[in-house]
């Protein structure tokens, strides 16, 4: 998976434990990297699993699921985007399989998918478009170190291990 992601810049590449995770990878990427990385992972054979958003404090991680069907490589890519512009590009160009993914995630999160061909609501109507169901007030959002394992890392930017220090760091003092 490493070779399928060269040239696109990661913020943070991890091994994960497959069997709490449910994936070998997972990588954080900045939002431009995001069409380049579902590229690469397109001429490697993978195929896109979902799309969806967590509201977290730090603003929405987006996150999609690859997998590559001749061997058991799932690969999550997470791009985290602030809630006061939710705003990524579309990977529809790449997978067509996205339309619908990225649609829905905008039903339910408000997260707009730049240059998608028909971002058009596709299960609240259209006069319910800004209503968000699951988006979260404060008082109940988590940060992604609770919610997130960081695994074993291969690279990471100072800026993605600091989102779990503070959750590792809590889990230090419980101990």
């Amino acid at each position: 998976m490493l070779q399928a992601l060269d040239g696109v810049a990661t913020k943070c590449v991890a091994k994960q434990d497959p069997a709490t995770t449910g994936h070998v990878w997972s990588v954080f990427l900045a939002p431009g990297q995001i069409v380049k990385a579902a590229r690469k992972l397109y001429e490697a054979e993978y195929s896109l699993e979902d799309i969806f958003a967590l509201d977290v404090e730090e603003g929405f991680l987006v996150q999609y699921h690859f997998n590559r069907w001749t061997i058991n490589e799932r690969v999550v890519l997470r791009v985290l985007i602030g809630r006061d512009n939710p705003v990524i590009p579309s990977i529809v160009s790449v997978f067509s399989g996205a339309e619908w993914h990225e649609r829905e995630t905008r039903d339910f999160h408000g997260v707009v998918f730049e240059g998608h061909p028909n971002l058009v609501p596709l299960l609240v109507a259209v006069e319910d478009v800004d209503l968000c169901p699951l988006r979260k007030s404060d008082k109940v959002r988590k940060s992604i170190g609770e919610l997130l394992s960081l695994g074993e890392v291969v690279s990471c930017s100072e800026e993605v291990e600091a989102l779990f220090a503070e959750a590792e760091a809590g889990e230090a003092s419980d101990a």
